[in-house]
């Protein structure tokens, strides 16, 4: 027999097939597991649910008896409150003494300077001034030292006086007064030129035979060529002391001309600006009791909404037809008609290192010496332009060589990025960047050449912006009635000091060196000081236009306004910083970090706290900066406040609220006007 089969095995191991009796047991036994793990998981979702509502209940009602506990002390805290307040209000008092007893001080002085808010005295100023002819060159540029610093004087009451001691018609006169000295100013230099000119063989080079003047002052440059030659090899010229320059077309070269740069170091041709209201004023919002003072800043689109006379003041003067518009902010809708292609927007773009004259004059007839004689024909024609391209019918569509433009940038502004090149436009009353070509700039060299269709009057642009938004800041006290403010941005780390109401510019690092070592170091107003800033090209101070042009994180007023006020009061104890969570906190809260500092040396991280502040309610944060997600839940074992400053009191040691009772109201106004001019909780 052979050997027998073998039975075939479902599965590997051999096993059994399963009856239909023990599938159904197993199926049984699955489905009763599962209903036991279903109703194990509903019971503890049941119960983490509960724990859950339980948690929001105690957190509610403990929310609730915070709330009410802040809404019961919210009228004891708003007095103490206002009592630090008056800090602001006797600085403002001491601010209208200071410059009563300044104007009287000049009043005693009789030293010849008129007052220029006192209509009579600039103008007998002005007047005499116009009668003195046959002034040299020098003269006038002293002279013009002793204007530009009565312009400063006007500029600054404009910036520093309350609108409420302000009339409207003192503003106008202030701009008029402006205007009128800016345009005898410029006259004078005219005759001053003209005088020059007519003698211009006694200040021949002695190797090309033509005349060559170079004048550097701290507020203006003078160059003047004369082309006593006519030989058109000397086409071209450098002043090696001012390092400007031109190239002329052959044309130009051979006919009697001269050449003038006059580079003043500021800008006198651009239109007079708004001036901003960043002025106190009081506000009664509540009660007698609750005085609230408040920072008159225009909210972001606030202009639009203003309408009627007001908005139509204009002056307009003839002298140069320069317009001022006191009370005027215009509208989005008035602002894209007005800017045009070529057309420069000086609310994006503002004019750094002045303003370069270039202008080509007719060079009058000069001394010739006969038989012993020295005659000279005498033109009453005054100073004559020189035009090119030249005034004919025929020449209207001609194309004409271009003139080259070589100039020295000065040392005391930064150019963060190559600037724009812009020629005033006199008909338009704008500054225009059409006509010039061929731009080359030397950002090491501080130098830039360019060829332009005509002679023009030129200024160098910047982004007004280009600092902002800014990527940190910090405000750290580090003495008495004294703090360090630190503004970081992308091409710029700004410290400022204040001390008392005096403030200065500690240091601007670029690239990790320092700049503009003409200005650090010197005390000066928290307004000069801002002013300073923008002249030089460090724009950290937007403007009530900013908003457009910068990706803004927006804040309510109330917040924003607020929280700067309160800052400033307690500035003398407490440091205060930048957060990330400021930018996911919403319009109606601003998030930043604070921490109480007695000591001079820098602050640790692990001494920050988070605080947030909406204007009525102030609440410390349980999230560090370093938290994965924003919270608004509180701080453990803190509570609400109506006011920041009895939120920081909370965990202030007793030396610190003592030094913030004895701090100088002079010292928490500076605080005050440094933080409402960056607007840091909004520009960062």
């Amino acid at each position: 027999m052979g050997p027998k089969k073998k039975t075939k095995s479902g599965g590997s191991g051999g096993q059994k097939k399963l009856s239909k009796a023990e599938r159904l047991r197993l199926q049984k036994e699955e489905e009763d597991r599962r209903l036991i793990e279903e109703e194990e998981a509903r019971l503890r979702a049941e119960q983490e649910e509960a724990e859950r509502l339980e948690k929001e209940r105690i957190v509610q009602e403990e929310r609730e008896r915070l709330e009410a506990k802040d809404q019961e002390r919210r009228g004891t805290e708003l007095a103490e409150l206002h009592l630090l307040e008056e800090n602001f209000l006797s600085a403002r008092q001491w601010k209208a003494d200071y410059r009563a007893h300044a104007k009287w001080e000049h009043y005693m002085q009789c030293d010849g300077s008129p007052d220029p808010t006192v209509p009579q005295e600039i103008n007998t100023f002005m007047s005499l001034w116009q009668e003195n002819k046959n002034e040299d060159i020098e003269f006038v540029i002293e002279k013009g030292n002793q204007v530009l610093n009565l312009i400063e004087k006007l500029y600054f009451l404009l910036l520093d006086t309350p609108p409420n001691e302000l009339k409207e018609k003192v503003i106008i006169q202030y701009q008029e007064s402006i205007l009128e000295l800016q345009s005898l100013l410029h006259q004078k230099y005219n005759e001053a030129t003209e005088r020059l000119l007519k003698k211009a063989n006694t200040y021949a080079d002695s190797d090309s035979g033509n005349m060559e003047v170079a004048i550097k002052d701290k507020n203006i440059t003078f160059c003047i060529w004369g082309n006593l030659k006519k030989n058109p090899r000397f086409k071209n010229h450098m002043f090696s002391d001012a390092e400007n320059g031109f190239d002329l077309p052959k044309t130009v070269a051979t006919s009697d001309v001269a050449v003038r740069i006059l580079h003043t170091h500021y800008d006198h041709i651009s239109p007079l600006q708004c001036i901003p209201k960043l002025h106190l004023k009081v506000q009664a919002p509540e009660s007698k009791q609750e005085l609230t003072v408040l920072y008159d800043m225009k909210e972001e689109k606030e202009g639009e909404q203003k309408s009627g006379e007001d908005s139509d003041l204009v002056i307009e003067k003839e002298s140069d037809g320069r317009k001022v518009a006191p009370l005027q902010v215009a509208t989005d809708e008035k602002e894209e008609e007005i800017i045009g292609e070529n057309i420069v927007d000086l609310h994006q773009f503002t004019p750094v290192g002045g303003v370069y004259l270039i202008d080509a004059l007719k060079l009058p007839p000069q001394a010739k010496q006969i038989n012993g004689w020295i005659m000279v024909e005498l033109l009453d024609v005054g100073l004559e332009t020189y035009p090119y391209p030249p005034e004919s019918e025929e020449t209207e569509d001609a194309t004409y060589p271009r003139i080259g433009v070589t100039l020295r940038l000065l040392d005391s502004v930064i150019f963060f990025e190559e600037p724009v090149v812009a020629r005033w436009d006199s008909a338009g009353k704008q500054w225009r960047t059409d006509g010039i070509s061929d731009i080359k700039y030397k950002m090491k060299e501080k130098q830039i050449s360019f060829e332009m269709d005509a002679f023009y009057t030129i200024t160098l642009l910047q982004d007004a912006h280009l600092n902002m938004p800014y990527q940190s800041w910090e405000l750290r006290p580090n003495g008495t009635d004294e703090l360090l403010f630190t503004v970081v941005t992308a091409f710029a780390e700004v410290q400022m000091q204040i001390k008392g109401n005096q403030c200065m510019l500690s240091s601007i690092t670029v690239d990790g060196s320092e700049k503009l070592s003409h200005l650090t170091g010197k005390w000066t107003s928290p307004i000069d000081l801002t002013i300073a800033l923008k002249k030089a090209g460090v724009n950290i101070f937007p403007s009530d236009y900013s908003y457009k042009y910068v990706c803004v994180n927006k804040k309510t007023p109330l917040a924003e306004d607020t929280t700067y006020q309160q800052m400033a009061l307690v500035a003398s104890s407490f440091a205060f910083s930048w957060s990330k969570w400021n930018l996911a906190s919403g319009q109606d809260q601003v998030v930043f970090k604070v921490s109480e500092h007695l000591k001079t040396n820098a602050v640790k991280d692990e001494d920050w706290s988070l605080y947030m502040f909406n204007g009525q309610r102030a609440q410390r944060l349980i999230i560090s900066e370093t938290s994965e997600a924003f919270s608004e839940d509180l701080a453990n074992n803190t509570e609400f406040h109506s006011t920041l400053y009895h939120l920081i009191k909370d965990f202030a040691s007793e030396e610190a609220i003592e030094k913030v009772k004895k701090a100088s109201c002079l010292f928490i106004d500076a605080v005050y006007q440094l933080l409402i001019a960056t607007r840091v909780l909004t520009y960062s």
